[in-house]
């Protein structure tokens, strides 16, 4: 494991800001497992030698013409939400000072690591919200993210994603091609179409 101080890179035409490596779930299939980064572009570690105060993050963002890149996403080899109160602060600055897209990327545990409803906290600053779904079947679901929270992980994502739509214009609950059946698929699908958010099925990288 090699570490460094990667607080924004580049992934396709986005720009993404990493906070964190802390994580409560260890995914079976997590990059992280296998490798210090995710992008082709940018060959620098993921892994952080600490967190960034919100001072060097916006500090770095002095470095890009962020106005070339569609989104800001917040996704890095940690949970962005494990920093709910630093992510909001600088979305907030993003959007302020570029007025830019703004994405975060989560498992959508946020609620279960704070002990509180953070849905309303995105409101304003985020514009769009994708959370890995990853199965249909509360089980499964554990068996494959392994989260520390247990099983209430799978129901408590679920109700993240009811309650941050409320707050953000766009949700999205995602999969992985290939990994699930087909008629798994259809279940995550069904599970969007009650709650009212996308589906997505996103390419294996």
């Amino acid at each position: 494991m090699n570490k460094a101080m990667t607080i924004l890179y580049k992934v396709h035409n986005n720009l993404y800001v990493n906070l964190t490596n802390k994580c409560p779930c260890a995914c079976t299939f997590c990059v992280r497992l296998s490798m210090d980064t995710v992008s082709s572009i940018d060959e620098r570690s993921l892994w952080l030698e600490r967190e960034p105060t919100y001072e060097e993050i916006i500090a770095e963002f002095d470095a890009y013409n962020v106005a070339e890149f569609e989104e800001v996403v917040f996704c890095g080899f940690g949970e962005p939400t494990e920093r709910l109160d630093v992510l909001i602060a600088v979305a907030r600055y993003v959007k302020e000072r570029f007025g830019s897209r703004v994405r975060v990327n989560t498992n959508g545990m946020a609620d279960l690591i704070w002990e509180r409803d953070t849905a309303p906290d995105f409101a304003g600053v985020v514009d769009t919200v994708s959370i890995s779904l990853n199965s249909p079947d509360p089980v499964k679901y554990q068996e494959v993210v392994r989260c520390r929270f247990g099983e209430k992980s799978f129901h408590a994502m679920l109700a993240f994603a009811r309650n941050v739509k409320k707050y953000v214009p766009e949700v999205v609950l995602t999969t992985v091609e290939t990994v699930l059946s087909r008629e798994e698929e259809e279940r995550c699908a069904e599970i969007c179409r009650e709650i009212g958010v996308t589906y997505r099925i996103r390419p294996w990288e």
